[in-house]
């Protein structure tokens, strides 16, 4: 009898299906176990509640020890939401004092994984944050009622003063953007971080280090205690505290001094590249960026037009004016087209030459390079800008161009200086590249003769035109400006503390500083000395042409020999540099240097505080 192999083949393809089964179950063990972690976080939230602990942030100093930013405590409202049971959402939004609509806003807004990409229904989710001590003291009687709601406790920034907003900087809640690219994975959502000024640049020094508390539940979810009696916990590490090189009596002066004014001051330790103080104005007081508050502030100041936001000091550019002529008088003198006392230019109220005018005050005339620093001669700067562009040593206008700009690019124009803190900009130096493409590659020296004094395309921020203060006080070198002079058990980098030198001889450095002390003694900055009678400063006024009024600048050190503080004013509007540049930056010159003002400038202090500038037809 012949042998039936149908039954043969079943019991194959039964066997295989029994072996399929049992393989899907083994996948399906495999991933619940290995590859994903949800049932692992459900059984561990039965049991553990892992509480964040928050360090707390580091504090701010002055660079006298003064202590500038602090933290108060406050509590965030957090939640479980697989916790939540037969919650009486009407009891809660009274607590906390939000209507129900805004409940269902803010858990829909957790639950929304591009918004929260770190949700989880097992984990703890912020849901209010920045409470006080007062309005969490009403929700935390009544917690017991709202089962997966924890307060958890927190610290927001405080300030001391309520000056130098833009310098300090200020904290808020992580965006989703910048979790995105938190490659570390610190953070979550309901974190605060830096979003400008110091606590931006060094928000990894103040934040410190996250801790976490181990907390056990019984079968009905109830805390128990301690697992293991906190073995297992790790605490919190504290962030590191600044000094600032700030000097904030010195900053306090500045942001009165500005009151109702546009501008900038910004004034700089040459020796160091510390920065002394750093005036934006209009400003703001920082204390409006903290609390509950926060966003509607800064939503009002986002739309003041006079943009008190803005950080003029870093991000402002503007027209060097007549400051820029020392820069230029070192160039020149570097590359041998002048000498300290010869050639002397002539200046019939100006620069004359074939049909083109710059125009000049009431001088002496012809002058070297000192009497023409101290004066502010136009028409020196303009024939030695002349006269460099067309000479046969270059080989062209184009490389002649190329040498001047690499000569103002070494003395800090150009480029950002790379200053600790966000936003800065770079301003403008024209390159041969951008003449020949203006031009269509036919210019000379009178083509752009309007850079010689600072105006035409060249652009400078107040920082910039401070650092060259510093860098003729030092006669050749600067150190990268700074705003923070130690962190608390760490080293600053090392751009900070080593100098850079341009590609000018110090001996030529003299002459310049010979000229700005010229100035003040009898030349345009005389109420320098009238002001600071035992004082031996120097100084360069700029006056800045604009569309509306002019712009008011001064540039200068003081003392002369081994100096403390360089300084920048810049007053949009304020017309000459001698009428609010120079009597500013006097005054900022002796509270650093004497801690206080004499009664007579003090009165002069506060004439200017209640000055308002004009700005075209309108005054503010």
């Amino acid at each position: 009898m012949a042998k039936d192999y149908r039954f043969e083949k079943r019991k194959f393809v039964i066997g295989g299906i029994a072996l399929s089964i049992v393989l899907i179950y083994i996948v399906r063990l495999f991933v619940l176990q290995i590859m994903t972690d949800d049932y692992k976080k459900n059984a561990d939230n039965n049991a553990f509640l892992n509480k964040i602990q928050y360090p707390s942030r580091g504090a701010i100093y002055d660079r006298n020890g003064k202590l500038l930013v602090f933290n108060q405590p406050a509590y965030d409202i957090t939640v479980v939401p697989k916790e939540i049971e037969n919650l009486d959402t009407l009891d809660l939004c009274r607590s906390l004092g939000i209507t129900s609509d805004q409940f269902l806003q803010i858990m829909s807004e957790m639950k929304d994984r591009r918004r929260n990409p770190g949700y989880s229904p097992y984990t703890n989710q912020v849901f209010m944050s920045q409470l006080s001590a007062e309005e969490c003291g009403v929700f935390q009687e009544k917690l017991f009622k709202f089962r997966g709601f924890y307060v958890q406790r927190r610290t927001i920034r405080q300030y001391s003063y309520d000056v130098a907003a833009h310098v300090l900087g200020d904290i808020g809640e992580i965006s989703s953007k910048a979790l995105e690219k938190d490659e570390e994975g610190y953070y979550i959502r309901g974190d605060y971080v830096g979003v400008s000024g110091v606590e931006k640049s060094y928000e990894k020094y103040l934040r410190g280090e996250k801790g976490v508390e181990i907390l056990l539940r019984d079968a009905h979810g109830r805390i128990q205690g301690n697992y293991m009696d906190g073995k297992c916990d790790r605490p919190s590490v504290p962030g590191k505290n600044l000094t600032l090189g700030l000097d904030i009596d010195l900053q306090m002066l500045g942001e009165r001094l500005m009151k109702n004014k546009i501008g900038s001051i910004v004034a700089i330790e040459p020796e160091t590249g510390e920065i002394l103080c750093m005036v934006s104005s209009p400003n703001f007081d920082p204390h409006l960026m903290i609390g509950r508050q926060r966003g509607k502030n800064h939503l009002m100041l986002q739309r003041d037009k006079m943009k008190p936001l803005l950080n003029r000091a870093l991000t402002g550019t503007y027209p060097p004016g007549s400051t820029f002529k020392t820069a230029q008088g070192l160039t020149f003198l570097q590359e041998g087209i002048v000498s300290k006392d010869s050639p002397a230019f002539p200046c019939s109220r100006g620069f004359h030459y074939r049909g083109l005018t710059v125009g000049c005050h009431s001088h002496g005339s012809p002058l070297p390079l000192v009497p023409s620093i101290a004066t502010s001669c136009n028409a020196y700067f303009c024939w030695g800008l002349f006269r460099m562009i067309g000479d046969r040593k270059y080989g062209s206008p184009q490389k002649a161009i190329t040498v001047w700009k690499d000569h103002m690019v070494a003395q800090g124009f150009g480029y950002r200086l790379g200053v600790d803190l966000p936003g800065e900009s770079r301003g403008f130096i024209p390159n041969a590249q951008y003449y020949d493409k203006a031009y269509n590659k036919r210019w000379n020296g009178l083509t752009v003769i309007s850079i010689s004094i600072g105006q035409g395309e060249i652009t400078a921020t107040p920082l910039q035109i401070a650092n060259l203060g510093a860098t003729i006080a030092n006669r050749g070198y600067f150190i990268t400006p700074h705003i923070v002079r130690e962190i608390q058990d760490c080293q600053l980098d090392s751009i900070y503390r080593f100098p850079r030198y341009t590609k000018i001889e110090k001996r030529h450095y003299e002459s310049v500083v010979e000229g700005m002390r010229a100035a003040a003694t009898g030349g345009t900055c005389r109420m320098l000395s009238a002001m600071l009678p035992d004082v031996e400063a120097c100084g360069k006024t700029g006056t800045a042409q604009n569309k509306g009024h002019d712009h008011s600048a001064f540039m200068g050190f003081a003392p002369m020999d081994k100096p403390k503080i360089a300084i920048v004013v810049y007053v949009e509007n304020g017309g000459w540099g001698a009428t609010y540049g120079v009597p500013i930056g006097a005054l900022m010159m002796e509270q650093y240097l004497k801690g206080k003002l004499s009664p007579e400038n003090e009165l002069i202090a506060e004439e200017i505080s209640n000055r308002v500038i004009f700005y075209g037809n309108e005054e503010r």
